[in-house]
């Protein structure tokens, strides 16, 4: 395992452990006694925005999909547009490289979100079975069945990061490229 990925690991394990601790909530009396206090401590009332106050603002042009290039622009004559045919990117050692590379950084990812999600899921149980308060035990377990739709979300992810990974290579392999572009 590589250092990146095993501190990414250490510190999703701490946060995790550190989220479990057992909180200590006011009770709803008390927090509307200090909020009735703090309303009546304002001197002024507070200023209410309206569009109005806001203006107007130009609409954003779209934003293209990641990976997607700027949109051609419709062609004024064939010559144009034999010129827009000519600019497909060119499959070289650095497409190939970096497709790879993209691909298999997001494999990593998932990959590692999911070891951290197990472990937040271990951590749940092991606090779920240590708590006696039925309402406690409600939340946690509403956070672990979370954790768990979230962990069967990232394992497909990773199904799918491994398909489109094995089909790039076999575009590669069909398209002749030489297997030393693939590292």
């Amino acid at each position: 395992m590589s250092p990146r990925v095993l501190l990414t690991a250490v510190v999703f394990t701490t946060a995790l452990v550190g989220a479990s601790a057992p909180l200590f909530a006011q009770s709803l009396g008390d927090v509307a006694r200090k909020e009735e206090a703090r309303r009546q401590a304002l001197k002024e009332p507070a200023k209410v925005y309206t569009n109005k106050d806001l203006g107007s603002v130009a609409p954003a042009p779209p934003v293209p999909p990641p990976g997607a290039t700027k949109p051609p622009s419709p062609p004024a004559d064939a010559k144009d547009a034999e010129k827009d045919k000519d600019k497909t990117p060119v499959k070289d050692q650095a497409y190939w490289g970096g497709k790879v590379k993209e691909l298999q950084a997001q494999a990593d990812r998932d990959q590692t979100y999911a070891d951290a999600m197990q472990s937040r899921i271990n951590s749940l149980t092991a606090d779920f079975t240590a708590r006696d308060d039925p309402a406690q035990r409600a939340l946690i377990s509403s956070d672990r069945q979370k954790a768990v739709a979230e962990l069967g979300r990232l394992k497909l992810a990773i199904v799918k990061d491994k398909k489109a990974l094995a089909d790039l290579q076999e575009e590669a392999r069909r398209a002749g490229v030489p297997a030393g572009w693939l590292r």
